[in-house]
């Protein structure tokens, strides 16, 4: 069964310095029917100008992974970490026991476009943490390259979750099939371009939720980008 989200159904605000889409409830944005997927309990769409950000602020027990799509995003947290993170980077945040950040645009003449992901840990009260990692387009070029894992697994980043996050650049007419396992779920969000899903057209902003299926076949309608979450 595939359910889709449609990227004009996203909660949106425009806020000025922040022009910013959200798939799940998320704020001031509230919708019954769109509150979380499984365990994956946000993915907003962002673009945020240069020279601004969100000021200093807090968080517990989520796990927030940030995706970076074009642009610089620079971090400052209470943990003592401080980076600048561009494309191909991805963020992970453990807010766990408490934490407080911010996240600005250090670049004056570029927006930084990127999707914020937060994700309900396993537990509860872990000690914070921070850690980040690069991949390169080549590692995402017309395949599945595992970027978030429980385990860190093919060095990926780690989550405090049992949610596998892929991500993969698709050249148009191209392919991937991606096995799902008994009793999981996925979610599907492309981040750019437009592809079909087992012959579910979607496009960029879309996302669909995956159940009951044996695996998903996508097929590049034209260049695209796209993030798989694989979920409990």
């Amino acid at each position: 069964m595939i359910t889709i989200r449609k990227a004009e159904q996203r909660g949106h605000f425009d806020f000025g310095w922040l022009n910013t889409y959200h798939t799940f409830s998320f704020g001031d944005y509230y919708d019954p029917k769109h509150t979380q997927f499984r365990n994956l309990r946000v993915i907003n769409e962002d673009f945020v100008q240069g020279g601004r950000g969100f000021p200093r602020h807090g968080h517990r027990d989520m796990e927030i992974v940030t995706y970076i799509l074009e642009g610089a995003l620079e971090h400052r947290d209470s943990i003592g970490t401080g980076s600048v993170i561009r494309r191909g980077d991805v963020q992970r945040m453990s807010a766990g026991t408490g934490v407080t950040h911010s996240e600005s645009n250090p670049l004056d003449d570029k927006p930084v476009h990127l999707l914020q992901i937060w994700i309900l840990p396993q537990e509860q009260n872990l000690p914070p943490e921070y850690e980040e990692k690069a991949f390169s387009d080549e590692e995402k070029r017309n395949k599945m390259r595992l970027i978030v894992s429980p385990d860190g697994d093919e060095g990926s980043v780690r989550i405090h979750q049992d949610t596998n996050i892929y991500a993969s650049l698709l050249e148009a007419g191209r392919e991937v099939v991606q096995p799902l396992g008994s009793n999981r779920h996925a979610w599907l969000q492309v981040a750019g371009g437009s592809v079909a899903l087992n012959d579910v057209n979607l496009k960029q902003g879309d996302g669909a939720a995956v159940s009951t299926e044996s695996s998903m076949k996508i097929t590049a309608k034209e260049s695209a980008e796209i993030l798989l979450f694989d979920l409990a």
